[in-house]
């Protein structure tokens, strides 16, 4: 084994050891070993010349970090060091199992790993299945004391600050936890309310520890038979009584004293005149009254709440604060010394005067007797003063007894509170002591702790003896004596007789005894003849004990008197005389009773108390002798008591590490933990078992691991002989191992030797498949690479040869084009030259042409510039001037419009007055436009009148030149008219003149009419700008108006969807708080119903001979009662008075309403009646008035006969109808259907053919009932008409021989019966008729919904795999046969209800036939009988039209709830009856009692039925099929309820058929609610059977079992061998959980249950597989691996398959376990980089930081080739965590159930074809 490379411990004075590894191998003779440290350093070891002993060898990395010490294959003292200290660093685990002990170390900060979720957890499992926990130790303890009915100790042992009772506390808060008292007094509370107390008057503060124990304690707790806390006790051992008067630097006084101090301000307390801490001399001593993160004021406040739950009243914890104060009072007292022997107390001091006063005591006794002492000799009594120093040691010892007494007097009211008032059937005992002590100073007080921890080692070393014989034994293997260390010379040496417990009590007798001659007695005595007792050299005052943890020397000084505990009796006697301190007093009469430590307490008890325990006073001889037994003495008897008590029981050991002596969180001193692993045992327990076998393996186990280490030929079908053929092989020496009958045994170091084989050959295989790997990559690179290096020359080449022919072919172009590019370039030349010539010519002469032509030209233009210069400058002036006028208007006028525009701007700021602009700009605008206009108006009018002007003129110009014609013709004639041409030439000029001026206005008015438009247009272009502008500003704030509203919107619409988020969040949470809420309710009812039996049990005992019969229904009543009403007063003495307010509370409400409807319906019915009786009158006085009118009726004849010949017509009309129902029946059916031998072709034409013929019959009926009719009436007619036809005649005669008018009457009242009879009938077959046609229609449409039902069914089972489709064809033939079944049955039975009917309506029918051919005989001729022969007439009945309801008798309630509920099997009803069969027949016959109207029948029904819902559950509620089936219909039934109550919410879901069906006198809405709850009930007790049956199966199934065999590895574990994982017989695997999910659905399915409750149920379910796996794995450090995240994601995926096969992919089931799915991630990510901790941290959203940094510390892996997480990437994913608000809670709540909701769901079957099987036991009840 020590082999190059191999790693070792070598010891290190600063470390303790250290890791080397060998850089050599080690041959037997070396005397030096080749090291290098893990640093880097190279060491030279040199072993040990006398022993040769090699330094121990290191464990393989992956058996670093287990859970057991002993799973390690080299069990030594580094081994375990580093074991402990990899768990508490790096995975931040503190508990570790070594063997049967648990090691504790303490954390020095709060883990959340002590909740209740985690008791929960740890509840029921086995110890080694789950991770190292007190909780673990407290369940083995409570497991075994119920499984071998034997008493059970947990021992807790350890330094002062190392833990031990905060583990002591929480090992009894798991048995207060998991357990439950027995009675409703809260046991369990009592029990954890005594830690406040003994903790505030037992624990102070020392330097090691912030609330250290300064007393040992040990707790019984009691359970019953039933395994119920039923009380406890508590014995004391030890107080430290010294500290109450001295404290050590740094250290405090008991914490009650600075509780007090804090309190003082408190009114109750001012009579105790306390101040602060540091004022009073016994709690200053130590300079630090105060504890960072204490308040002593709320300690105080607990302190006392704890007191007041322990029955200490009031009152009696005021007398406790008084004798404290008082103490503290004391503590201030001082002397004033006379001389060197006496000593006195200032006169009226204050100290003294409160002491007094608190005490009642006189102040004159008590100053006397603290500064004196009485001497009692053989003839008289002498007092002697006393010294300073005896005085103030006097009132020390005065303060320490006050408070001992004190101690024991809490502790004995704390026990009589904590008493049991029954039977008490086993304990638990949890022992709290001092673990092994040593000081720079040891006295008394470590020597009692030395001397206990001597015999608890004693006890342990022999009980781990015992247990590994027994384990041996049990196997079957040869068992060799182990050396192990006895402690029993150490123990003789310190109890045994002349040992130094007697040497010190015989010294304590003498009368001059002292400290030095002990000392001086036990050198004599022990020195040089016991081992273990030595000597100090520089010391006569001193002694050495070799204890089994370590040397201690202890200082002889203050044992006598500490041993002695001498209290001057005079200053009790002064106490004892205070008579207004009642509780004084009965502290030191308590005292006068204790019995002797070696007598029993009157309870069978042991004494409760380790400090002076003084037996009653008998005899005066004995007192004196008994009185001074010393602390030694009685601390030895009481250990003895302890010892007996725990050898009586089962013992279970919890050592306590202090890792650090600075409380530093999470440090691990290695020096610290050795010491005390080193005394505590823990060690010792390591070598025990390394004596032996310490590994111990299972035959399928080893197996499984070392399967890789075997050919294949060496496995056999035996396990076990395959085992031993293999180790036969691999371990050479046989002593090694043993084979035992169901494991394997292996000596230290074998299991690291095989893991070391089975790592080199894995190592051997990784090798050889890397190898194959690499040189397949290498080949398969190399290939690549040759390919595409070929592939690479070939395009190169090819590249090369293109390029080659692009230059040839370049080159040749390049000469080409060369040539023909040179021949352009002298051919563009000559060109050039040719036309620069040519246009040189061509310019020169044009120059000079051109130039000529200006010249004249110029010359010309000269004149015409001249005439238009001269007219433009005139032109010129004159616009200057109207230029400067108009740009004098335009200044006038921009000035004012600039005011105006400035006005207009001021107006213009906000968005009314741009909408009042905008409204003038229009008005503005349209008055411009109308002034436009009316100026084209004008404009228009001008050019009229210019043009008619220019008419004008050319008319008298044509005129004129007429004349001038005229005059020019007759010139001659007109010479001597000359001066008439001259005045007419004048008024042509005039007129000229006018026509220019004319013109000039014309073109001014145009002129102006053009400049006014310019100008108009101008303004319009500006108004339009402007309003445009305004527009965009329009649409501007439109749109920002808009965008906001859109922003508010969309805030509002964000803000409305969280808001309706949170409410349906509050809703959820308000939902589960009302359903915890019915779950409690439940709860309680059912302890009420218990109780109530347990009463009946005990209270009415029949008497002899007298048997009680059962009532189902007194037995049935619950607190959903609602009748306040006692219908049955016969009952009344057979029941038991409950008391009724809380159903009074709970019916008060419904009963009012139901009274308030009872008198409604009261008024109704009185109203009816009358009305009735006023009915009954008149058609009373109507008969009467008949009677009196005379016999011919000839009008009510013709009424009949008009009516007769209507149903004829009717008849008619219904045989046609049938006609072409037949018809189109044989048109339009479906060829298969409607074929010749197809059964419901026979069906219809059978039925077809019956309605003929009983039409047919119905005919002649009617032709026989018109003749008759037509007799009768001419039998009627008057006796005055003398020409009526033969037969009238002998009619008449006949009539005529009538004897009375009554005769004739009577026969017409009898005709007019039967015809109305005949006209109900033919109604009622019409309408049966009509009801038939509506049938067939409905079972065509049925038969083409069932053919493509199963056309559907055929093309899914076409896409089924070939077993699969069998299965399905297999299940969907069973279900139609189980349907056409059904239906036949229903068929049959109504054929034979028709045949009866039919049967019972004949023979009646006949019957009256008969009677009316009797009265014809009688009344007609015999000629009549022979030529008119009457055929009888058949009327049958039509059968009755069910309506839904069901009819029973009110007796037959019991037998309805007996039969449908209490005695139902589900099995019988869900396979062969429709689904919810039970509740619609309850709802048919609440229908008929509605229809009833009879409230008191329908209360009386439905608290019947949910009574008989609640027993039955009661009675089978552990059956998954019976809840699920009563879940199932009691949903229907309230389904039912909502469907037919009347409401339009409901009845919009209904047909008209089934809306007629509705409820019509009552409104059961709170009934509903009622029944609501009942299913809430129902469903919450149906998720607690699922889960009662799928918890063992989660853990085994999802977790341990290997679904992928071969991937997971098994580990060594230790002593505690956890459940294997390996798939035995009885295993569960997660086919059985899948097999059970499918039973879950299918039996559900059965049942009919709601769709969406389903998928309710399986959301659950799913919910409790995630949560109860996550919470295992999260408390296993064996599950987190690689390996086992793979496993637990293919279990997932198998559950989301089962998912998707059964279409619940919808449920959200899936979605409850995405934190498993994480953490199965979180085992198989990558765990290094930075960026791996943020993809995790982005990945596990669903997990919290507690649970992610929970999984990482506890990854483990399986294999070598795994890495280990590193506690920088923890911290890493902490830091980037740190901001996630996320709960503090490690594990998930398994018990949580979702709120559940039931929705509306109504049925589409009709209440009146539901048909009641006989198999039910219902023949009393009756369709309606």
């Amino acid at each position: 084994m020590y082999v190059k490379y191999a790693r070792v411990w070598i010891p290190d004075p600063e470390e303790v050891w250290k890791s080397a590894e060998l850089l050599k191998d080690y041959k037997p003779g070396d005397k030096v070993l080749q090291l290098r440290l893990e640093e880097g350093k190279d060491l030279e070891y040199c072993l040990d010349p006398k022993t040769k002993e090699l330094p121990p060898l290191r464990n393989p990395d992956i058996l670093v970090g287990e859970n057991d010490l002993t799973a390690l294959s080299y069990l030594h003292e580094p081994a375990v060091l580093h074991n402990l200290k990899v768990r508490f660093i790096d995975s931040k685990l503190i508990y570790t199992y070594c063997g049967i002990v648990l090691v504790a170390i303490n954390p020095y900060e709060q883990l959340p790993i002590y909740g209740e979720d985690i008791i929960n957890a740890y509840s029921g499992q086995n110890m080694g299945d789950m991770d190292p926990h007190i909780f673990a130790v407290a369940e083995e303890a409570y497991k075994q004391m119920a499984r071998d009915e034997r008493n059970q100790s947990i021992i807790v042992s350890g330094e002062s600050g190392a833990g031990k009772t905060v583990s002591a506390k929480y090992a009894m808060r798991y048995f207060a936890t998991v357990s439950g008292s027995a009675s409703e007094a809260n046991v369990e509370e009592k029990v954890l309310a005594s830690n406040p107390i003994m903790e505030s008057i037992g624990n102070a503060k020392t330097t090691r520890n912030d609330n250290s124990s300064r007393f040992g304690k040990y707790i019984e707790i009691g359970f019953d038979k039933r395994y119920r806390i039923i009380g406890a006790n508590m014995r004391t051992y030890l107080l430290e009584k010294s500290r109450v008067v001295f404290q050590a630097e740094e250290e405090r006084n008991y914490h009650i004293f600075y509780q007090l101090c804090a309190s003082a301000a408190l009114p109750e307390f001012k009579t105790l005149r306390l101040g602060n801490a540091n004022y009073f001399h016994y709690t200053k001593q130590g300079g630090s009254p105060v504890i960072d993160g204490v308040d002593d004021a709320k300690e105080m406040v607990n302190t006392r709440q704890a007191c007041t739950l322990l029955g200490i009243s009031d009152s009696y914890q005021m007398g406790i604060f008084r004798i404290l104060a008082g103490i503290l009072h004391l503590g201030n007292v001082e002397f004033a010394s006379r001389d060197s022997d006496s000593c006195t107390v200032p006169p009226k001091h204050e100290p003294l005067t409160i002491f007094c006063d608190l005490m009642g005591v006189e102040y004159e006794e008590m100053a006397h007797w603290l500064c004196h002492r009485k001497l009692a000799t053989a003839t008289e009594t002498y007092i002697k003063p006393i010294s300073k120093l005896h005085a103030i040691n006097a009132r020390d010892a005065l303060a320490k007894h006050i408070y001992a007494n004190l101690f024991n007097w809490i502790v004995d009211h704390v026990n009589k509170a904590l008493h049991a008032t029954v039977k008490q059937h086993s304990f638990i005992g949890v022992l709290d002591i001092y673990g092994f002590e040593t000081f720079e100073i040891n006295s008394f007080e470590q020597f009692c702790i030395n001397y206990a921890n001597e015999k608890l080692q004693q006890q342990f070393n022999m009980h781990v003896f015992k247990l590994e014989q027994e384990e041996y034994m049990k196997e079957q293997i040869p068992w060799t004596l182990i050396d192990f260390y006895d402690n029993q010379p150490c123990i003789n040496l310190i109890e045994a007789k002349m040992g130094v417990l007697d040497l010190l009590d015989e010294e304590c007798k003498m009368p001059k005894g002292s400290d030095d001659s002990w000392a001086q007695k036990l050198y004599n005595t022990h020195l040089n003849k016991c081992a273990l007792f030595e000597k100090p050299r520089m010391s006569n005052k001193a002694f050495i004990i070799k204890h089994f943890a370590d040397k201690v020397e202890y200082q002889c000084e203050g044992f006598l008197e500490k041993n002695k505990d001498t209290v001057y009796e005079e200053q009790i006697k002064v106490l004892k005389s205070s008579k207004k301190f009642k509780l004084l007093l009965e502290l030191f009469q308590d005292e006068e009773k204790v019995l002797s430590p070696t007598s029993a307490t009157p309870s069978g008890r042991v004494p409760l108390s380790r400090t002076p325990i003084k037996p009653a006073k008998a005899r005066p001889g004995q007192a004196s002798k008994e009185h001074k037994k010393t602390v030694g003495h009685q601390f030895r008897n009481s250990l003895h008591l302890l010892m007996e008590t725990l050898n009586a029981t089962t013992p279970h050991y919890v050592r306590c590490i202090k890792p650090n002596d600075f409380k530093f969180p999470f440090t691990f001193d290695e020096k610290r933990a050795v010491q005390q692993l080193r005394a505590c045992g823990v060690l010792e327990t390591i070598r025990i078992s390394a004596a032996g076998f310490p590994s111990r393996w299972t035959y399928q186990e080893f197996f499984s691991r070392y399967r890789v280490l075997m050919k294949q030929k060496d496995v056999l079908g035996d396990r076990k002989q395959t085992c031993k053929n293999v180790l036969e092989k691999l371990i050479q020496d046989k002593d090694k191992y043993q084979f035992g009958k169901t494991k394997i045994f292996f000596r230290a170091g074998q299991v690291a030797y095989l893991e070391k084989i089975r790592a080199d050959k894995l190592r051997a295989a990784c090798i050889r498949i890397q190898k194959t790997i690499r040189g397949w990559l290498m080949r398969k690179k190399y290939m690549r690479m040759r390919k595409a290096a070929i592939t690479i020359q070939r395009h190169v080449r090819g590249y090369q040869a293109r390029c080659y022919a692009t230059f040839l072919r370049r080159t040749r172009a390049a000469t080409t084009i060369q040539k023909f590019q040179r021949m352009y370039v002298v051919r563009k030349r000559y060109q050039r030259m040719r036309e620069a010539t040519i246009a040189l010519q061509a310019l020169l002469r044009g120059y000079m042409v051109r130039n000529k032509y200006q010249m004249m030209l110029r010359e010309h233009k000269c004149v015409v510039l001249q005439k238009h210069v001269r007219g433009w400058l005139a032109r010129r002036r004159y616009r200057r001037t109207l230029r400067a006028v108009v740009y004098l208007q335009c200044c006038y006028r921009r000035m004012m419009a600039k005011r105006e525009l400035k006005k207009l701007k001021i107006e213009a700021r906000s968005v009314e007055r741009y909408k009042k602009l905008h409204i003038g700009l229009e008005n503005k605008i349209m008055q411009l436009q109308r002034k436009i206009d009316e100026q084209n108006k004008e404009y228009k009018s001008l050019l009229e009148k210019m043009s008619s002007l220019e008419l004008t003129y050319s008319t008298e110009t044509e005129k004129l030149r007429s004349d001038v014609e005229r005059l020019r013709t007759s010139e001659e004639e007109a010479r001597s008219a000359t001066s008439r041409v001259l005045s007419l030439q004048e008024e042509i000029a005039k007129l000229r003149r006018e026509l220019q001026h004319t013109q000039a206005e014309k073109r001014s008015i145009e002129e102006r009419a053009d400049k006014y438009k310019h100008e108009t247009e101008q303004l319009v272009s500006e108004l339009k700008e402007q309003n445009s502008l305004l527009k965009t500003e329009k649409e501007e704030l439109n749109r920002r108006i808009h965008d906001q509203a859109k922003e508010i919107t969309e805030s509002m619409e964000k803000k409305l969807v969280e808001e309706t988020k949170q409410l349906e969040l509050d809703l959820n949470d308000e939902r589960l708080r009302y359903q915890n809420l019915l779950n409690e309710f439940s709860r309680l009812e059912e302890r009420y119903d218990d109780l109530k039996d347990e009463m009946n049990l005990m209270v009415s005992i029949p008497k002899p001979g007298h048997k009680r019969t059962d009532s189902t229904h007194s037995s049935n009543e619950s607190e959903y009662t609602f009748s306040s009403e006692i219908t049955e007063a016969e009952d009344l003495p057979l029941r038991m008075e409950e008391p009724s307010e809380k159903k009074a509370a709970l019916d008060m409400s419904l009963f009012l309403k139901l009274q308030k409807r009872v008198s409604e319906l009261e008024q109704e019915k009185q109203s009816l009646q009358d009305e009735l009786d006023r009915k009954e009158e008149q058609a009373l006085r109507a008969k009467a008035k008949e009677e009196e009118r005379p016999p011919i009726r000839g009008a009510e004849l013709e009424y009949e006969s008009l009516k007769r010949q209507e149903l004829e017509s009717e008849n008619k009309k219904l045989k046609n109808e049938l006609n072409e129902l037949q018809k189109a029946l044989t048109e339009t059916r479906a060829p298969e259907v409607t074929a010749p031998g197809a059964p419901a072709y026979r069906v219809l034409l059978d039925q077809l053919t019956s309605v003929s013929e009983e039409l047919e019959v119905r005919k002649e009926e009617v032709l026989i009932l018109r003749s008759q009719l037509v007799s009768q009436k001419e039998a009627i007619q008057p006796k005055e008409d003398k020409h009526t036809m033969t037969d009238a005649t002998i009619l008449l005669e006949d009539v005529q021989k009538m004897k009375d008018k009554g005769e004739i009457a009577q026969a017409y009242i009898g005709l007019k019966e039967t015809n109305r009879l005949l006209e109900s009938q033919l109604q009622s077959q019409k309408k049966s008729h009509e009801n038939e046609l509506e049938s067939l229609r409905g079972e065509i449409q049925s038969l083409k919904e069932e053919n493509n039902r199963q056309q559907q069914l055929l093309a899914q089972n076409l896409q089924l795999p070939p077993e699969a489709r069998i299965e399905a064809s297999l299940q969907h033939e069973i279900t139609r046969l189980t349907n056409e079944n059904l239906d036949l049955m229903e068929q049959l039975e109504k054929q034979d209800k028709t045949v009866r009917k039919l049967k019972k309506q004949l023979k009646v029918f006949a019957k009256k036939i008969g009677e009316l051919e009797v009265g014809q005989m009688e009344n007609i001729s015999p000629g009549q009988i022979i030529d008119e022969p009457i055929r009888p007439v058949n009327i049958p009945r039509k059968e009755k039209d069910f309506q839904g309801m069901l009819e029973y008798k009110k007796e037959d309630e019991q037998k309805l709830v007996k039969n449908l509920i209490l005695e139902l099997k589900p099995r019988g009803v869900a396979v062969n009856l429709i689904p919810g069969l039970p509740a619609y027949i309850l709802f048919m016959c609440v229908r008929h009692a509605d229809y009833l109207n009879d409230d008191q029948k329908v209360r009386s029904l439905l608290t019947s039925t949910i009574n008989g819902i609640k027993k039955v559950l009661k009675k089978r509620g552990d059956d998954f099929e019976t809840v699920s089936f009563w879940l199932s219909n009691t949903c229907r039934f309230l389904h039912c309820l909502k469907q037919y109550s009347g409401e339009e919410g409901f009845m919009k879901h209904n047909t008209p058929r089934q809306n007629e069906h509705c409820l019509t006198n009552f409104d059961l809405a709170e009934y509903r609610q009622v029944l609501s709850d009942l299913a809430i009930q129902i469903y919450q007790q149906l998720v607690r059977v699922l889960e009662n049956i799928l918890q063992p199966m989660i853990v085994s199934g999802m977790l341990e079992h290997e679904t992928i065999q071969g991937v997971s590895g098994v580990k060594p574990t230790g002593l505690r061998k956890r459940t294997s994982s390996i798939a035995d017989e009885g295993t569960y695997t997660l086919d059985s959980i899948i097999r059970q999910l499918n039973s879950f659905h299918s039996v559900m399915c059965q049942h009919g249950m709601d769709p969406e409750l389903i998928k309710q149920v399986v959301k659950q379910m799913f919910y409790i597989i995630g949560a109860i796996t996550l919470n295992n794995l999260l408390l296993r450090k064996d599950m987190c691996s690689w390996s086992k995240g793979m496993q637990i994601r293919y279990n997932v995926s198998q559950l989301e398959e089962w998912l998707r096969d059964k279409n619940l992919m919808n449920s959200g089931a899936k979605e409850t376990l995405e934190p498993l799915i994480q953490a199965a991630q979180l085992l198989q990510v990558k765990k290094k980089t930075d960026e791996d901790a943020e993809a995790i941290c982005s990945m596990c959203n669903a997990l919290t930081t507690a649970q992610i940094v929970k999984v990482l510390n506890l990854y483990t892996p399986v294999n070598e080739f795994e890495e280990r997480v590193l506690v920088s990437f923890i911290r890493t994913i902490q830091v980037r965590l740190r901001d996630r608000k996320d709960s503090p809670q490690l594990l998930m709540d398994a018990k949580h159930i979702f709120p559940v909701t039931f929705p509306f769901n109504p049925s589409s079957l009709a209440l009146e074809t539901i048909q009641i099987p006989a198999s039910l036991g219902l023949g009393f009840i009756s369709r309606v």
